[in-house]
């Protein structure tokens, strides 16, 4: 079937060959092109039709990104074909920082951290659209509604009510935060590295508008356990250089204590058989911040 659609799609008709790629929690169907007398490569990915408007703000919001920086996949072509959605993209040639960091030196995972930081950096320069609501109203909208569906799921976190007195404490400090482009899946998975060097990001499907601080919030649940000298030097790269301030460390601690909720509610939802991977990852950063009583992790030094 894949071959047949590939032969419709302009773009991709003159193909050499195609790897079907696997990995990811996405739905989309995801393939690999490479075409005849080119060394170009695409990502084809496949998503159900009823997705397409949404795939068309993601397409349009990759177009957007090219002119922040040059380091991101490119949008190439948006289509419908027999019944389904299609996105091609460019693809990034490389290994993802993930598997990487495991051959590099403390020193090697601490710069490639500080060029992740940079090209965030890039990223956060993007403003969210005028008709984007408030970050303060629609986040704490969603944080009660998670809360709810917590404390209505059988699967419990110890010392909640600490969690949440720390949340209910500084949830003000969203109010009047800047409303700009979140890629909002930032971690190693989603950036690709070659022979040490930061070659680009990928995975766009989850981008969100919002206050910058949240999308660090990857780094408490997911990079810490991966690599320290690569979570310090995105912090680092982010801000140039220099430490955070402790607004910055407040917030990133809020926004780890909200995730606790909705990590639990969208595990359970979506890929149960994780929950007890989940489960210690929440563990591990909750620990890192003795239940938010210090908003620094005991891993930033």
């Amino acid at each position: 079937m894949i071959e047949q659609l590939l032969k419709e799609m302009p773009l991709l008709k003159d193909y050499k060959e195609f790897k079907k790629i696997n990995k990811g929690f996405s739905s989309d169907e995801k393939y690999l092109i490479s075409l005849k007398n080119s060394e170009e490569k695409y990502m084809l990915r496949f998503f159900p039709i009823c997705q397409f408007e949404d795939r068309e703000k993601e397409f349009t919001i990759l177009k957007t990104v090219e002119t922040y920086t040059n380091k991101a996949i490119k949008a190439c072509e948006i289509g419908k074909i027999q019944n389904h959605g299609y996105l091609i993209t460019t693809y990034i040639d490389g290994n993802d920082v993930e598997e990487e960091l495991l051959v590099l030196t403390e020193r090697e995972q601490y710069q490639l951290g500080f060029e992740a930081g940079q090209e965030l950096l890039n990223l956060h320069k993007i403003q969210a659209p005028k008709y984007i609501e408030p970050w303060y109203a629609r986040k704490t909208l969603k944080h009660k509604k998670y809360v709810e569906a917590y404390l209505a799921c059988p699967i419990k976190i110890d010392q909640v009510e600490k969690i949440l007195q720390f949340i209910d404490n500084h949830m003000l400090l969203m109010e009047n935060r800047p409303n700009i482009f979140q890629h909002d899946d930032y971690h190693p998975s989603n950036l690709i590295t070659q022979e040490g060097k930061f070659k680009g990001i990928i995975d766009f499907g989850r981008y969100d508008w919002g206050d910058p601080i949240h999308e660090f919030l990857k780094i408490g649940i997911f990079t810490r356990n991966i690599s320290v000298p690569f979570s310090i030097g995105q912090i680092k790269g982010y801000f140039n250089g220099e430490e955070p301030n402790d607004e910055f460390w407040t917030l990133y601690s809020l926004y780890l204590a909200m995730c606790v909720f909705s990590t639990i509610v969208w595990t359970l939802k979506t890929i149960p058989e994780e929950m007890d991977n989940m489960r210690n990852r929440i563990n591990i950063f909750l620990d890192d911040h003795q239940y938010f009583k210090n908003v620094k992790p005991s891993w930033y030094k």
